[in-house]
């Protein structure tokens, strides 16, 4: 079976949600090819791959998470790629979704979908003042037709980071081999868009919910906002947008719309 779509899912260590993840990728309206990508290979991610006939790829360079981040991008060997996160989930219809999206606009750089968070175990939140703020910034990316003007581009990403990274498929021929790399911990993927919205191309917004990305107290952004170390980095990321004195008053907002990650 020729692929036109692969979920690379990025496993680490011992995540109990890592089944749950690899079912949803697995039960799609059509098939996607799917492999695991690890820094952190173990008999529990060897034991779910047997069991849903996943091919795990080793990442024997690991140096951050954002060059983990495009050693997973670089393994997927189809037209189109989505970096899944282990916590998450995907709805039965994502990869039909970024396909048809895909043909009608094949000169994107990126396809991404609306998002739900689930909390409290299995609870999914479609509405909170996190989403809503999102929405906001999304706004112009609905018209497909200017979503190729960096001006409109950038809408989506001058006053904090809308574009949810899981949700996102990468369009392979048209971006660079290098989209995550960096030194950041928690910014990796702001820090990516910001970068490719200077490049030609599209970013594609399907204004539909697609996919559900997990909050619980032990992820790793949950612990990274614990820590106040996104503050610190969403103002390095904000001066690329803004004079440095606004972008610290828009980091310190910014903020604020992060609690509802502890809620």
């Amino acid at each position: 079976m020729k692929f036109e779509h692969t979920f690379v899912v990025l496993a680490y260590k011992e995540s109990k949600f890592l089944e749950e993840c690899l079912k949803s990728v697995k039960n799609q309206s059509i098939p996607s090819k799917v492999v695991i990508a690890t820094a952190t290979p173990n008999t529990f991610i060897q034991s779910l791959a047997d069991k849903y006939g996943v091919e795990i790829i080793v990442n024997e360079n690991h140096i951050s998470i954002g060059y983990d981040f495009d050693f997973a991008v670089s393994v997927g060997k189809t037209a189109l790629v989505t970096v899944a996160h282990q916590d998450d989930i995907y709805d039965y219809t994502y990869t039909e979704e970024m396909v048809e999206a895909y043909h009608k606009q094949p000169k994107s750089t990126i396809i991404f979908s609306d998002y739900y968070e689930i909390k409290h175990g299995n609870e999914k939140v479609y509405q909170n003042r996190n989403l809503m703020i999102k929405q906001i910034l999304l706004f112009l990316l609905r018209f497909h037709g200017l979503a190729h003007l960096g001006f409109i581009k950038r809408s989506a990403l001058r006053f904090g980071d809308a574009i949810c990274c899981p949700a996102v498929t990468f369009v392979k021929e048209n971006v660079p081999n290098e989209i995550f790399a960096s030194d950041l911990k928690c910014n990796v993927d702001w820090h990516a868009w910001e970068r490719l919205s200077r490049r030609k191309g599209y970013f594609y917004y399907v204004h539909k919910y697609l996919m559900g990305h997990r909050i619980y107290g032990e992820s790793t952004t949950s612990e990274i906002i614990g820590e106040n170390l996104r503050t610190k980095e969403d103002y390095e990321i904000l001066k690329r947008f803004w004079p440095n004195a606004i972008a610290k008053i828009i980091a310190k907002a910014y903020a604020y719309s992060e609690k509802s990650n502890e809620e």
